[in-house]
């Protein structure tokens, strides 16, 4: 099952296979797909997982077995591939709130959010190598953006698993939350980034002219919000 539930601007989207440590089934494909149809339009998204052990564990084995040509297994590395495409290009900011260990394809997920946010004692690894495969669902290339590609290399092409202390001093994870406080701080800083300026930084970052990213600025600034939020700072340094 995938959950979608929306707060105040946040779309928060949790797979929820406990049976299977969430992993990633051809039906759990379908779901998450009309999950992200339905978060179309908020200011942020976050993916999570249900309960503390994993946030995804990578592909449902026990179902993706029974795909035995190139062709089945090429048309499940799309599927899979274009849902991890649709959560990079969300317009707005894109959190992986890292519950539990994100291993294989559950890997690749978290590396098509901008922000990855984990427990402090989670593990994450693109491990494909011990079933003699490679992560397909765009998660290599992406992994090389984000540590540097020999690093990358060796990470995928070991099979290397960190600690969330080891992910966040390669750069793999952004922010580790004591596991005790995990679900309300993580969702605090998604709900933080769900606010309208975050979505208007990260396309600026993406990248546009000097003369668009002025004008983002500008729209901000006239905008009811900014003078909310300054007169609030005026009166409270009188």
């Amino acid at each position: 099952m995938v959950d979608l539930e929306m707060d105040e601007g946040l779309a928060v989207i949790t797979i929820d296979r406990p049976h299977a440590r969430n992993a990633i089934s051809l039906e759990t494909m379908d779901q998450f797909d009309k999950a992200l149809d339905g978060a179309e339009g908020a200011s942020a998204l976050a993916i999570t997982g249900a309960g503390d052990r994993a946030f995804v564990s990578g592909g449902d084995l026990k179902e993706l077995s029974a795909l035995r040509t190139e062709r089945e297994a090429g048309a499940m590395a799309w599927r899979m591939r274009s849902i991890c495409d649709r959560i990079a290009g969300f317009s707005g900011p894109t959190i992986a709130a890292l519950n539990g260990h994100a291993l294989g394809g559950g890997a690749e997920v978290a590396v098509a959010a901008d922000i990855r946010l984990a427990a402090d004692d989670i593990k994450i690894g693109f491990n494909q190598v011990t079933l003699e495969i490679m992560p397909a669902w765009g998660g290599a290339e992406r992994l090389v953006a984000l540590v540097g590609f020999s690093k990358a290399l060796l990470l995928a092409g070991t099979g290397m698993i960190l600690t969330a202390q080891e992910a966040q001093r390669s750069g793999l994870v952004d922010h580790l939350i004591p596991r005790e406080s995990f679900a309300a701080e993580s969702r605090k800083i998604a709900k933080a980034l769900a606010h309208r300026p975050a979505g208007e930084i990260k396309r600026v970052m993406r990248g546009v002219t000097t003369t668009e990213a002025v004008s983002a600025f500008a729209r901000l600034w006239v905008s009811d919000e900014h003078w909310t939020a300054a007169d609030k700072v005026m009166k409270r340094d009188k």
